[in-house]
């Protein structure tokens, strides 16, 4: 009976704790959590090493023409380094291609609820285990908060001319301008498709 409270206590307190956290048996452990992790984190690394270098070498204009022929494969490389998909969502896209599915919108909006609430961004993820056309997904995000540098140059409100037309010619559709530092910019979208 001790064992069986015990155990039914550390279930409650981990739910606590972890609320978002599928179990560790349909994750396959923490080991599949600790990779989605150090995915968002290698990604988002690379990406901005790659635009901060693109920005020291030609300024904001050659920062977005990178990020329009780099960003995609340095996800790509990321997911085969990882053996993850590895990517990039937000509500406001600059990128058609990075449009959020439904599961992605929802936990962004959940995101963006938390934030309005006093959450930092930065400590913000979500963590679950998904039926998705009869097989069972691992999904996992992570919020990327708006940072001032480099982001501001590209995403934020007051932009310099070259860079309002530099992203019309290569993002006609784009909406992911008029950003402040903090907010919500999007976030780090990984899955598995579990055995």
């Amino acid at each position: 009976m001790p064992q069986r409270l015990t155990a039914g206590l550390l279930a409650v307190l981990l739910a606590a704790a972890f609320p978002a956290v599928a179990p560790a048996t349909e994750t396959n452990d923490a080991e599949t959590l600790n990779r989605a992790r150090a995915a968002a984190k290698d990604l988002g690394e690379r990406l901005k090493g790659e635009l901060v270098a693109a920005i020291k070498s030609g300024g904001p204009v050659t920062a977005l023409q990178v990020c329009n022929t780099v960003v995609g494969d340095l996800a790509i490389q990321t997911s085969k380094q990882h053996g993850l998909t590895v990517g990039r969502t937000a509500l406001r896209v600059r990128n058609p291609k990075n449009a959020p599915d439904a599961y992605e919108r929802k936990v962004l909006e959940e995101f963006l609820e938390k934030a309005s609430s006093g959450a930092d961004l930065a400590k913000l993820e979500h963590i679950e285990v998904v039926s998705e056309n009869g097989e069972k997904t691992f999904r996992y995000m992570k919020a990327i908060p708006m940072a001032a540098e480099p982001c501001l140059a590209c995403h934020g409100t007051e932009l310099k001319p070259e860079v309002k037309a530099e992203i019309s010619r290569l993002y006609p559709e784009d909406q992911a301008t008029g950003f402040k530092p903090n907010e919500l910019r999007g976030a780090f979208t990984i899955s598995r498709k579990l055995d």
